[in-house]
């Protein structure tokens, strides 16, 4: 099993993973990682710079046999319980910023949704905020 992760290591991997699901990770989404990064008070304390190491490092471990599953375990991990919706609100926020989310997008939220155990009225929810923020 790859090292653990820190709680903000974790919060990135789940972004760089919806970015990287369509296997297509464009700068545009990378800088909008950045930018939460730099906003969000779940990433207090995290130094910036090594936001581009942590993503190369979330992307060899999905190339990895079974690196997707071993990536949400170690994310999983990693995380209070209470953290959990925080981190599926992250992967919903990636996945609307283009105002269309693909089946892939889709697969990996209901994957994500279920290895941490969150309910599905609290996923709506978030969904339909991150929906209703990026409406044009």
């Amino acid at each position: 099993m790859p090292p653990s992760l820190s709680q903000h290591e974790a919060f990135i991997y789940v972004m760089v993973m919806m970015s990287a699901v369509d296997r297509n990770m464009a700068d545009d989404e990378f800088a909008g990682i950045g930018r939460l990064v730099q906003f969000l008070p779940a990433f207090d304390g995290f130094d910036e710079h090594r936001l581009i190491e942590i993503g190369r490092e979330c992307a060899n471990q999905l190339s990895a046999p079974e690196g997707l599953d071993v990536i949400l375990e170690m994310i999983r991990e990693a995380l209070p319980q209470r953290f959990y919706d925080t981190a599926y609100a992250l992967a919903v926020e990636l996945a609307a910023a283009d105002q269309r989310i693909r089946n892939e997008e889709i697969r990996l939220l209901q994957l994500l949704r279920d290895r941490l155990g969150l309910d599905k009225l609290t996923c709506a929810a978030i969904e339909r905020a991150a929906i209703a923020r990026f409406r044009k």
